[in-house]
């Protein structure tokens, strides 16, 4: 019996690709400026008003959308981390000025420093090697310049072995992308802040404050609500969703920081016309003054490895009466110092054996 030839059946292949449509380009704006607000009691909502003595023309901050945080792939682990960005520029707003002294009442604010390039910078801190301190007094806008600013310092300071780095600033806002990638930056570079009583910290400068390992803080700090000018919100439904994106990013940046998210919470049912003035129990209470708790951590683990647990207990017990005595509403900037400085030879700082890891080492 003949066996019929197998039948050999062909069937076609059908390729079938999903495609999504890209989300649509985020809305960058800025916020509208508003007429400077009146300092009075913090606390309450202060409506702008031409009342101040100092204008202060150059309230606000701008918007524009941060990308979401990638996580890092598995070869980033091995790279080394970038490099500081030293192309030559000018301070396109503001004022900046190197001191190599932390007694702002009698040197004053230091010399001018209006180039960032490297030759510039190098022979400005270069006398600063000899008291270990570099004290950068900046008046103006949180912008690119400023974050230029604070990353070619720290890394010319660190060159140079300079390891006490003091920002002095004063400012009523400017660009929230850019106080986010300086203030990440400060992060690592052991930064104290001060606002001193002639000073203001507004709008996204307090993401400034929140990068400090340590904050000084007499002069007023202010919040409100950022808005899109480029907005294209119809509703209040609209408008929350934009506002909550933006939300999520600053909350994120304050949690990695070591402030309190609820910061985020409060700009949000602020006015962008009005500015909220924190007292200086909401300033501790939102880890924006005193020592940063993300910081304070990391200390304790370091130095309970290195400087023996009876070193950390200390060290605690140091900041708990800083806290206290040295840190009261009314208190200038240098009697805060003064009275930290006073405080140390108390507790036994610095100490013979970790002569660098004690408290508030600008001070010493």
């Amino acid at each position: 019996m003949r066996r019929s030839a197998p039948i050999h059946l062909w069937l076609s292949t059908c390729l079938l690709a999903a495609c999504s449509s890209p989300a649509p380009a985020p809305v960058s704006g800025t916020t509208a400026d508003a007429a400077p607000p009146a300092i009075t009691d913090a606390g309450p909502l202060l409506d702008t008003g031409p009342t101040r003595d100092r204008e202060r023309t150059d309230y606000g901050a701008t918007v524009i959308e941060l990308p979401e945080p990638r996580a890092p792939e598995d070869e980033a682990y091995d790279q080394a981390p970038p490099e500081t960005d030293w192309t030559p520029m000018q301070l396109p707003e503001g004022e900046a000025s190197i001191s190599c002294d932390r007694d702002y009442a009698t040197a004053g604010d230091g010399v001018p420093l209006a180039s960032l390039g490297f030759s510039n910078v190098w022979k400005t801190l270069q006398p600063c090697q000899d008291s270990d301190v570099v004290r950068v007094r900046y008046t103006g806008k949180v912008d690119a310049g400023f974050t230029a600013l604070v990353q070619r310092v720290a890394d010319m300071a660190d060159t140079l072995g300079i390891t006490s780095r003091i920002l002095d600033i004063d400012s009523t806002g400017g660009q929230v992308e850019e106080g986010v990638r300086a203030g990440d930056s400060m992060a690592e570079g052991g930064w104290l802040v001060w606002v001193r009583e002639d000073s203001v910290c507004h709008s996204s400068c307090v993401l400034i404050l929140a990068a400090g390992d340590m904050r000084m803080v007499s002069g007023p700090v202010g919040i409100h609500r950022m808005l899109r000018i480029g907005s294209k919100a119809t509703s209040r439904a609209e408008l929350n969703q934009e506002l909550r994106e933006i939300h999520e990013q600053v909350g994120q940046y304050l949690q990695r920081n070591g402030a309190a998210t609820q910061v985020a919470d409060l700009m949000m049912t602020v006015p962008n016309r009005s500015l909220r003035l924190l007292t200086p129990a909401e300033l501790s209470r939102f880890g924006l003054s005193g020592r940063n708790a993300a910081e304070d951590d990391l200390d304790r683990i370091r130095l309970g490895r290195k400087c023996g647990d009876g070193f950390v207990r200390r060290k605690d017990s140091f900041f708990r009466d800083y806290d206290m005595l040295c840190s009261n509403p009314g208190d200038e900037v240098a009697d805060m110092g003064q009275c930290g400085r006073d405080l140390k030879s108390r507790y036994g700082f610095p100490d013979a054996a970790c002569p660098n890891d004690g408290p508030m080492p600008e001070y010493d």
